[in-house]
């Protein structure tokens, strides 16, 4: 993927994805619209009244009001990070990418501690749902029993969370009431593309996850791919794009490509992507596989609102919708915007891409 590196005035912090970027004063800021800060956020998701974000190099859970763009820090600390259960700021994480919300609950895909968190929405309250903060693995089994490797993206239909167990390269389930943990799809340490049932379907670093109750979608990153798994019977097929090829083609199914997508979201219908590497929205129509970029242009990058073609956007990860509109963490300028559906506008809701000044290297090969 394209290297990014960022010059400011302290050491850079890694995000794990090919950006680095150095921190400036205060990335942690609370505030309004763009007078607030983020650092690298990756995972994002809504209520319908408030955006909810995995500040992921800031380690901590922050709130965004949708109507006046008011941001909050609900868990964590960024002076700190580590794997305490605790409220608020007492909290910590380690690179948090994925989260989900079933309204009452945030659900996080805790990525170097390999776990998955709760918190309270409410109160901010922490606690581990599943896995072992600092040991990797592969084992299904019940909350701490259970191993994790790098899970990434996370979903919810209110009664089981669905990871992408991104390292594993399986499709995990979890039962939100127990914390028991199961492989629904991929087989564990085994990366490739084929579809089947099971585990002998194969991904390669499966990251964003969505769904509609019945299917998941998968962005299927280093396969470049969108993918679709039965819940029910673990039948994984793949809807859009090719692994043998990445690009920026706007076609149907197999015809298009994308170049290591990551954030993934549905309205039932349609699915919006977050094609990090093209640094564009892309939407595909679930019933015919049909890709069409609907916001930003492909191999450009940057921090520009506008419509369509004329927004830019900088290593986008996370995405989320209400159905109108679309939210999105534009990962690598520091920042959660906004898309109109009906559009294609861009417009930026929190955050400011000032702090740092970013350099483009060019690709050697897939990260």
């Amino acid at each position: 993927m394209f290297q990014v590196t960022a010059r400011g005035e302290q050491s850079p912090v890694s995000s794990g994805h090919g950006l680095s970027a150095v921190a400036g004063q205060m990335p942690d800021l609370d505030g309004t619209g763009r007078a607030a800060r983020f650092f690298a956020p990756e995972g994002i998701t809504t209520d319908g009244t408030n955006l909810f974000v995995a500040d992921t190099n800031n380690n901590t859970i922050r709130k965004v009001v949708i109507t006046t763009g008011v941001v909050t820090t609900l868990a964590g600390s960024a002076a700190s990070w580590g794997a305490t259960d605790n409220a608020g700021e007492a909290a910590s994480f380690s690179i948090p990418r994925g989260i989900t919300t079933d309204g009452t609950n945030l659900f996080v895909a805790d990525t170097n501690n390999n776990t998955i968190r709760k918190v309270v929405i409410a109160t901010g309250v922490v606690t581990t749902l599943a896995g072992y903060a600092g040991i990797r693995g592969a084992t299904d089994g019940t909350g701490q029993a259970a191993r994790f490797n790098n899970p990434e993206g996370i979903a919810t239909d209110g009664t089981y969370l669905f990871v992408a167990d991104s390292l594993n390269h399986t499709i995990r389930k979890v039962v939100i009431a127990t914390g028991a943990v199961t492989t629904l799809a991929g087989n564990p340490g085994k990366s490739g593309a084929a579809d089947g049932v099971g585990g002998a379907a194969l991904f390669s670093i499966p990251r964003g996850i969505a769904t509609d109750g019945t299917y998941l979608f998968v962005a299927d990153s280093l396969n470049h791919t969108i993918r679709k798994v039965v819940i029910a019977t673990g039948v994984v097929t793949t809807l859009a794009g090719s692994a043998a090829s990445w690009g920026a083609t706007d076609n149907a199914g197999e015809a298009a490509r994308f170049y290591n997508p990551h954030g993934i979201a549905t309205d039932g219908e349609n699915l919006f992507v977050a094609d990090t590497d093209n640094h564009v929205i892309r939407k595909v129509v679930i019933a015919t596989g049909v890709v069409t970029t609907l916001a930003g242009k492909a191999g450009n990058f940057g921090a520009t609102d506008g419509a369509g073609g004329a927004a830019r956007f900088f290593a986008p990860h996370g995405i989320t919708t209400d159905g109108t509109r679309l939210f999105v963490t534009d990962t690598g300028s520091d920042t959660v915007r906004m898309v109109t559906i009906a559009t294609g506008a861009v417009t930026t809701l929190a955050g400011n891409t000032r702090r740092v000044r970013f350099i483009l290297i060019p690709p050697v090969g897939i990260q």
